[in-house]
């Protein structure tokens, strides 16, 4: 019989990701009782577990901290984004120009590309919609396209700058 010995990884494949997950579903019940605690935590740990064997590559987060500052301001965008669009749409001077983007990406990191991607969707006023076979582009669907050019510029300081420092990639 083989000597087995088990690799912490194997029985919490994804750390950074459980603890997300946790923190995700406290927030979405908004609660901090026991029962809830306990079962954010079998939620967190069962789906990277479960799903390790569709997981390509593991990311490695080379500046932590920077990802805080990076949640900050997604926060704040977040916020700012649904006044505009709140004020987008129930002025009816201004008429909404909606609009696709092509996207060039400069990540090549999947997970930093997934959460380019995610911020962008979950930023009011913009949705990403597909990206490439090649992973180069990323295609966008904007509320209100006034500016391509500034619009692109914009995502690329804003956001996939500070995820290429993040993820040294």
């Amino acid at each position: 019989m083989k000597n087995s010995t088990h690799h912490p990884r194997k029985f919490l494949p994804h750390p950074r990701f459980t603890a997300f997950l946790l923190v995700l579903w406290l927030l979405m019940v908004e609660s901090l009782a026991t029962s809830q605690i306990l079962l954010g935590l079998g939620l967190a740990w069962l789906i990277p577990f479960s799903t390790q064997q569709f997981w390509v590559e593991q990311s490695s987060m080379h500046h932590p901290l920077l990802m805080l500052r990076y949640a900050g301001r997604f926060a704040a965008d977040i916020f700012r984004s649904n006044l505009l669009v709140a004020w987008q749409i129930i002025r009816p001077v201004e008429r909404l120009q909606p609009g696709f983007v092509s996207y060039p990406l400069s990540l090549r990191d999947d997970f930093a590309i997934t959460i380019l991607a995610s911020t962008i969707t979950l930023t009011p006023g913009t949705v990403s919609a597909h990206i490439s076979r090649d992973k180069k582009t990323l295609l966008l669907h904007v509320l209100n396209l006034k500016d391509e050019a500034a619009l692109i510029a914009e995502i690329a300081e804003r956001y996939e700058k500070p995820l290429k420092e993040i993820f040294q990639c």
